[in-house]
């Protein structure tokens, strides 16, 4: 019997796209013939995920769990809606899912854990499940946060089942207060930064690279106006100022109320939670944010496919 080796398994791998595990299992009963293991594999329905591999996957799921002071948001995807609210893609989420606390945000780490009630790690799980579902699939990205004393609470927008929808928004928040309200407070908090997207919990933490950019494209728009440098220099002083109440979380105007700052909002309800309060942070993750999508012609694809 030929031998099966790493190389040969990685070649069957690339080739057809199917899991590690299907590959060595392919080339044992095919003597390690690659062409008849390709075969093989597409009898079992596990080769078709090479063709589907390429296509882009945009829509799916972002699934999030929360557990006391510590939790995750993980996106899944799928190239249809309609898949994603197919309940085995559901399950897919899942289980990743409940993995994601305990790899405290390493998304290697993710994909190589074993899935849940199989001997597939995640990554060769998903694959494998790309030939039974008939969409490429992938785990896209995930992010963890925890606090010391406190708690983690999540919300999502636009949910499809249960802890899984389109947008996911964790906050955590470190007091010593009463829990509850506490918890209370962390969901409203979640909720805003649902619907107004900031980019950092505050000043000191916003990407230093994106205020310069600020500064610059205001520095321009004022030396149109012909005003001289020293006018210059406070107009930017102001608007950046305003850019911060834009995007700053604990700048911007809480919208549950739509007059304090988060900040403001915050300080407030220590008295009622019984203890200081600290935002430590937030993570918010969008479906399909980042991704290209690919414009596509429907009538051209109708008739690209009569004519095949």
């Amino acid at each position: 019997m030929a031998e099966i080796t790493a190389s040969l398994v990685k070649a069957l791998r690339e080739t057809s796209g199917a899991g590690m595990m299907d590959c060595k299992a392919a080339l044992k009963e095919t003597d390690g013939d690659m062409e008849a293991a390709v075969d093989w594999l597409r009898t079992k329905g596990l080769a078709s995920a090479a063709k589907k591999s390429g296509r882009v996957a945009a829509e799916g799921l972002v699934g999030i769990v929360a557990e006391g002071t510590r939790g995750s948001v993980v996106e899944v995807n799928s190239e249809t809606d309609f898949v994603a609210r197919n309940e085995g893609f559901q399950a897919i989420v899942g289980g990743v899912l409940s993995l994601a606390n305990g790899v405290e945000g390493d998304l290697d780490k993710l994909l190589s854990s074993t899935f849940p009630g199989s001997d597939k790690s995640v990554a060769d799980y998903v694959t494998a499940a790309v030939g039974t579902i008939g969409e490429n699939m992938n785990v896209r990205r995930m992010d963890t946060i925890s606090v010391n004393k406190g708690v983690v609470v999540s919300y999502v927008h636009n949910q499809v089942v249960p802890g899984m929808g389109k947008i996911g928004v964790l906050v955590g928040l470190e007091s010593e207060g009463d829990v509850e309200k506490l918890a209370a407070l962390a969901k409203q908090i979640a909720m805003h930064v649902a619907a107004t997207s900031p980019l950092a919990t505050n000043v000191e933490e916003l990407d230093q690279a994106i205020v310069e950019r600020e500064k610059n494209v205001l520095a321009a728009e004022a030396r149109e106006s012909g005003k001289p440098e020293n006018i210059i220099e406070k107009m930017i002083e102001g608007r950046i100022r305003k850019f911060y109440q834009e995007v700053v979380l604990l700048s911007q105007t809480f919208v549950i109320d739509g007059e304090n700052t988060v900040e403001k909002a915050v300080k407030n309800a220590e008295g009622d939670v019984g203890a200081p309060i600290k935002v430590v942070g937030f993570v918010r993750m969008e479906l399909g944010q980042g991704i290209e999508k690919e414009e596509s012609d429907f009538a051209a694809e109708v008739a690209a496919a009569v004519k095949s």
